[in-house]
């Protein structure tokens, strides 16, 4: 394990980072599988998301693609939830439950979800509302879980139409960004942060997040690689069945 997590979480953050994300529902995903602490897992997937997002803000938003009065609004209401939640002492089972559910709703936005478009123009009011309802769940879901809500923050600005993919990208990387360090600012209150532990998975992640969002940002987009990863959700999600049954 000392050697497969960083090998597999710079491969992870690799592909998120091409689309602005940071990687965090697959960083979980595979602690759950492999039995991490689950105390440590929210920690260390909000430190991870941190890393890469940060990176993926500078090669995004340095090639024009970064807009903050898109992603502003979603942050109103998410990095508060995000840090209120991250003061909890969630019990194992409902986090494991949690997880679960935020896993299925991840392979829905991932494989269902991810080519939909939205005609339908929402008014300046529907907007606010949309963003401030969205930005609280997801900021919870950062707090409780540790991944950073982009990957549905991202899909959702473009099935809305309130931005183009590199747009969205950019301001996915800000989001995950922000509520990670919201989270992670709790958590660590908490004592729950093991530093030899996520160390190593640090380094791995910044390669991955360099390059990845080097290339996201000036050359591809990733999308049919995320859709394999979804692979790795699934097999976690039957694990952790597995494990509460």
């Amino acid at each position: 394990m000392e050697y497969i997590l960083p090998i597999l979480f710079l491969f992870i953050s690799f592909i998120y980072s091409s689309l602005g994300l940071g990687g965090g529902s697959s960083y979980t995903a595979l602690m759950a599988i492999m039995g991490i602490n689950y105390q440590l897992i929210p920690t260390t997937s909000l430190t991870l998301n941190l890393v890469v997002t940060f990176i993926g803000m500078i090669n995004f938003w340095r090639n024009g693609h970064g807009r903050f009065n898109l992603v502003a609004p979603f942050l109103i209401t998410s990095v508060p939830m995000a840090y209120i939640v991250g003061t909890l002492h969630l019990p194992e089972l409902l986090f494991q439950i949690i997880l679960i559910i935020t896993l299925i709703f991840v392979l829905v936005r991932i494989y269902l979800f991810d080519g939909l478009a939205i005609s339908y123009q929402l008014s300046n009011k529907e907007r606010w509302l949309l963003t401030i309802c969205l930005g609280a769940v997801l900021g919870f879901i950062a707090g409780a879980v540790g991944i950073g809500g982009g990957v549905y923050l991202v899909p959702l600005i473009i099935m809305f139409g309130l931005g183009s993919t590199k747009e969205a990208s950019a301001a996915g990387a800000m989001f995950i960004w922000a509520n990670s360090l919201a989270g992670l600012i709790a958590r660590f209150q908490s004592g729950t942060y093991e530093i030899k532990f996520i160390l190593p998975l640090i380094c791995a992640v910044v390669v991955g997040g360099f390059t990845g969002s080097y290339f996201g940002s000036t050359k591809y987009d990733a999308k049919t690689i995320q859709k394999i990863m979804g692979v790795v959700i699934i097999v976690a999600i039957f694990f952790l069945i597995e494990r509460i049954l």
